[in-house]
């Protein structure tokens, strides 16, 4: 036991005297602090063991008192690190007194008065650990000072009061019960109503005056079953003057599904199913307030989104089904017409006609989608692919359309999808044309990927004579890419009879084109030379040009990997 306690004692002095050097590291700080907490475990657990529970003053209380001390020190030199503070609120929580805790918050504060998540979690660890809803009011006010219009603030603190007129509640119902004298508690019949709260409410949205955090905070005050006036309260601040905000809208249109229903009809899945029609209906009655009132996009938006989740939900009535789907496609419709319908609502509208097998709208809804949406690739490429599917013979020129519309750094799955298009109903040379077309484009993305498929498509059209004179044809053009080459070079290894020749002519060329700055490719023509195929004492002059010829870090990365190649690594 003795050996024991010198062990502790001088691997603590050892981590005492680093704190002392000239120049300090956190490491070292955060080393002894674990090291005593470490300690503190050990005897917690040596406590449990031989059920010893006297003496705490003189064996654990040093040891905190001497944690506590170290953590002052770190975060009076590391005034920045947030983490650090986070650290020694949490051992306070574990084992020191609530007092410490209110000290290392107030200490954090005063360096990071700048952050409004500290100011809460402060005020929550009052509330808490405290048990003090004085203490955190105090610094929900304080730091309001510091953030008079930040949303989270003013939510904890009205989340707080709220907490606060609970527990008052629940204790006056507690004496109540047990029957007793009441005289000398006082028991505010404003504050047990949560008048409290209510003074947050109206100095919260006087200073931030939106729909959404009004409604985030009546959705605070919904979680307690205490606060029946004071939601109405905030349900009549809300329609009285916020109806030019599409959520409020949106809102009081969804609270119509929570309204009840008529019992004797629920029995059955047609009476449920009747019932959530009705409540959707009357949904949508508020929202047709709302975009008669707020002909706006985000107003729609909120209708279709609406739409479309109740569309997803899962019923067996085949019927509500339908009368979903009719209403969604009622609204896209119109919204479509008052021409503020988002472009993400198109694929909704199309997937809905394609799967219920009315081609002519959607045939009607892609080319709309295209004029009203004439810059977006994501809006062609999904009104192109929909016309594909339907087989419209309009398609080639719509293209070309799509093309002369976009911008043509983004153009490329355009390209590409035309490509897809034309090898499933064009001719090869139609194919061939569209190829050539790409090649030319001033966009690099464009011309290289072009390119490989350009290559791709002659080896599955023509074979490999077809992709050797593709190849060679296009290996000056630039721009090139490693792809365009190493695609070659695959091919060529497919064959029957693969030349050597040849695939040194492939690795020469893209090694006059990448070979200062990529390792691999020297790696693999190495390898192709050790190959059945290559001759062997031509590796030691490939090496020597890879290290004359790569650049900067790749020569390391060459060497390296080279060494784990002889050994069999690689």
């Amino acid at each position: 036991m003795k050996m024991k306690r010198r062990s502790i004692i001088k691997r603590a002095t050892a981590l005492e005297y680093k704190l002392h050097r000239l120049i300090v590291n956190k490491e070292d700080f955060i080393a002894y602090i674990q090291y005593e907490i470490n300690v503190l475990e050990l005897i917690k657990k040596r406590r449990a063991h031989i059920h010893y529970n006297f003496k705490r003053e003189e064996i654990e209380f040093p040891i905190i008192h001497r944690i506590n001390s170290i953590f002052r020190r770190a975060t009076n030199k590391w005034k920045d690190d947030v983490q650090l503070w986070f650290s020694h609120v949490a051992f306070c929580k574990k084992w020191t007194t609530k007092n410490q805790i209110s000290k290392v918050f107030s200490a954090m504060l005063a360096i990071h008065p700048d952050k409004p998540a500290l100011w809460i979690m402060a005020a929550k660890s009052e509330l808490e650990d405290r048990d003090s809803s004085e203490s955190a009011r105090h610094l929900f006010l304080r730091a309001l000072r510091f953030h008079p219009n930040n949303k989270k603030v003013y939510q904890e603190y009205f989340r707080m009061e709220l907490l606060h007129c609970e527990k008052l509640r629940k204790q006056k119902q507690e004496l109540e019960m047990a029957e007793m004298d009441l005289g000398e508690y006082e028991f505010s019949p404003e504050i047990l109503s949560g008048k409290l709260a209510e003074v947050v409410y109206r100095d919260a949205t006087g200073k931030i005056k939106e729909a959404e955090f009004v409604i985030s905070l009546l959705n605070i005050a919904a979680i307690f079953d205490f606060t029946k006036e004071l939601q109405d309260s905030i349900l009549q601040d809300l329609q009285t003057n916020y109806t030019e905000d599409s959520l409020t809208w949106d809102f009081m249109a969804k609270r119509e599904l929570e309204a009840p229903g008529v019992g004797e009809e629920l029995q059955s899945a047609k009476g449920r199913a009747s019932d959530v029609n009705r409540r959707e209906e009357r949904c949508c009655q508020v929202y047709e307030e709302g975009v008669t009132s707020l002909n706006t996009e985000p107003m729609w938006t909120c209708y279709v989104a609406f739409c479309v989740e109740r569309l997803k939900r899962k019923t067996n009535v085949q019927e509500l089904k339908e009368q979903r789907q009719e209403r969604l496609l009622g609204v896209l419709q119109r919204a479509h017409d008052s021409s503020l319908l988002k472009e993400n609502y198109y694929q909704n509208w199309l997937q809905i006609l394609l799967s219920s097998g009315d081609a002519e709208g959607a045939a009607r809804v892609a080319m709309a989608a295209t004029q009203r949406y004439s810059q977006s690739v994501s809006a062609w490429s999904l009104s192109l692919e929909a016309l594909m599917h339907l087989g419209s013979g309009d398609v080639g020129r719509l293209f070309q359309d799509a093309l002369t519309h976009v911008n043509p750094k983004e153009s490329l799955p355009l390209w590409q999808l035309q490509v897809q298009w034309s090898v499933a109903n064009q001719s090869p040379e139609e194919t061939e044309a569209i190829f050539k077309r790409g090649l030319l484009s001033p966009v690099a993305a464009v011309a290289i990927e072009m390119k490989k498929s350009y290559l791709d498509w002659s080896y599955s059209t023509g074979g490999y004579k077809k992709a050797r004179k593709t190849f060679t044809s296009l290996q000056e053009n630039r721009p090139l890419s490693k792809a365009f080459f190493t695609r070659m070079i695959e091919i060529e290894k497919e064959q029957e009879n693969p030349k050597m020749n040849n695939l040194r002519d492939y690795y020469e060329r893209v090694l006059q084109e990448f070979g200062t700055s990529d390792e691999d490719l020297w790696l693999q023509y190495i390898q192709e030379e050790l190959g059945p195929l290559g001759q062997p004492e031509k590796c030691g002059k490939i090496h020597w040009r890879a290290m004359k010829f790569l650049e900067g870090e790749s020569v390391e990365r060459f060497t390296s990997k080279y060494t784990l190649f002889q050994a069999g690594h690689i």
